[in-house]
């Protein structure tokens, strides 16, 4: 039996108070303005790597959520970050967003979804999402390798599924120090809850042959992680390009399907012209500086849908998205099944028009650095620099662009088990890392230009230190900025 064979209808997910016990039992409660920067960015020792046992494949992979509570306060992250730990702990916990509706099961023997918490904020914004149940404490007990290789006890899906959070939060996921981990591709696929795919259904994609995106694909793949030996030695381009070119059949197909028959031919020869005048526009640019402008418009806005609900389509910056997936898993078909849900049901804004979720979540980078270090944010506004200048990348592709890759695996862990909406956070908490450096600097842009070394450990401290800090409705805009 496999974590988890049954799901309800409707899965919990976490709530923003079931990060609260680890950053206290981090140190967090007792953090002063004076130390708080130094304390919070502490790490970790790293789990020690050990021979994990074999597991059964998965027969599904499940959803996650994220959220959480917060208090309403505008001060800098050095100046007293939970003083109002003591208030908080007799309040009753507040329900927060959970992924979206889960597709049914045969057979499924599941129980009803619990009753949802009082109605708040953040509950208004998806009606159909419920509150998180407890851990189960016979999950609690167990190695997440055997949780995963046994599946939840007693049949408790909600609690092996929280319990499962909690140990990727406080404990991570084992692996080598490649970054290497039998587990880790499994977890995610739960977190996910990325499908059940066949592999004879991956390779039809395969033997379709190139998609309308495959010279953009080919004209990306080479650059992938170029300078990460780990990542060259283990996966080859052209594994990447098939993965690639798979995705942007399933992505074309998808918007196929909503055209109407009538008018597809017409777009077709609609799309060809603009995309002529577009080349002909970059050629006939005279300097290199409006080259490079016209070149960054066309790259961001080609083949944009006409509206929010349309599906997405294949955009520059979706190869590094996808390596880590490609790294971290045993087989192709993993990395698409996750990699495809991850872009359709996580934040399929961020490939949709003219990349408009990764551009809400620039602007709410500014807006919660502007929160939690006003000072910061002044000196860089000061300086002409803001997020859609030095973070675009870091949005787009959940800080995948920023090596080391066995970080970035952790970052993901991370950011799978409680939504891929806190990178928002974990970027805000790299430039409070860089502080000292950024203000002292006259010019920050050079330090910007490439973040430093990814330490998936303390970016993780520094967020669950800043998540307190956000007001409610900013917090609700990071939630759904991708969507």
């Amino acid at each position: 039996m496999t974590l988890i064979t049954t799901l309800p209808t409707e899965m919990s997910s976490p709530t923003r108070d079931s990060l609260t016990p680890i950053a206290q039992s981090s140190g967090f409660h007792t953090i002063t303005s004076a130390t708080a920067v130094a304390a919070i960015t502490q790490l970790h020792n790293p789990p020690s790597p050990h021979t994990h046992r074999v597991l059964r494949k998965l027969q599904s992979a499940h959803n996650l959520g994220a959220a959480a509570r917060i208090s309403n306060q505008n001060s800098m992250i050095s100046q007293q970050i939970f003083r109002d730990q003591q208030t908080d702990s007799s309040r009753p916990p507040r329900n927060s967003l959970n992924r979206s509706p889960q597709r049914n099961r045969a057979n499924s023997d599941a129980a009803t979804p619990p009753p949802a918490f009082p109605n708040n904020i953040l509950m208004t914004l998806n009606s159909k999402r419920t509150a998180l149940s407890r851990p189960s404490r016979i999950a609690d007990t167990m190695s997440l390798e055997r949780l995963i290789r046994d599946g939840p006890p007693d049949g408790d899906v909600r609690g092996a599924l929280a319990s499962a959070r909690l140990k990727v939060l406080d404990q991570g996921i084992k692996s080598d120090s490649d970054g290497m981990s039998r587990t880790r591709i499994y977890v995610w696929l739960i977190f996910l809850d990325a499908p059940i795919l066949k592999t004879d259904d991956y390779l039809s994609l395969i033997h379709r042959g190139a998609s309308p995106a495959y010279s953009k694909i080919r004209n990306d793949t080479f650059r992938t992680l170029t300078t990460d030996p780990l990542f060259r030695r283990r996966v080859s381009e052209a594994s990447l390009i098939r993965l690639l070119n798979a995705i942007a059949w399933k992505l074309h197909d998808a918007k196929e399907e909503r055209r109407p028959t009538s008018s597809r031919l017409s777009i077709c020869h609609t799309d060809s012209i603009s995309s002529s005048r577009s080349d002909i526009s970059q050629t006939d640019t005279s300097s290199p500086s409006a080259r490079s402008r016209a070149r960054a418009l066309t790259l961001t806005t080609e083949d944009s849908d006409a509206t929010a609900s349309e599906p997405g389509t294949y955009v520059q910056g979706m190869n590094v998205l996808a390596a880590p997936f490609l790294y971290a898993a045993r087989s192709e078909v993993e990395a698409f099944s996750a990699f495809l849900t991850l872009l359709t049901k996580e934040c399929p804004g961020y490939i949709r028009g003219a990349m408009d979720g990764v551009h809400r979540g620039l602007a709410l980078v500014d807006k919660v650095l502007a929160i939690v270090d006003p000072k910061l944010s002044l000196h860089l506004t000061s300086k002409g620099l803001s997020a859609e200048i030095y973070a675009f990348p870091s949005v787009l592709t959940l800080c995948a662009c920023t090596p080391p890759l066995p970080e970035v695996l952790k970052h993901w862990d991370f950011l799978f088990a409680y939504g891929p909406h806190l990178n928002i956070l974990c970027i805000v908490a790299q430039l409070i890392m860089m502080r000292n450096e950024l203000l002292s600097s006259i010019n920050p842009n050079k330090l910007l230009r490439s973040f430093p070394a990814l330490r998936a450990e303390m970016v993780k401290r520094t967020a669950l230190a800043i998540i307190k800090m956000i007001p409610d409705d900013v917090y609700a805009e990071i939630v759904r900025h991708a969507l």
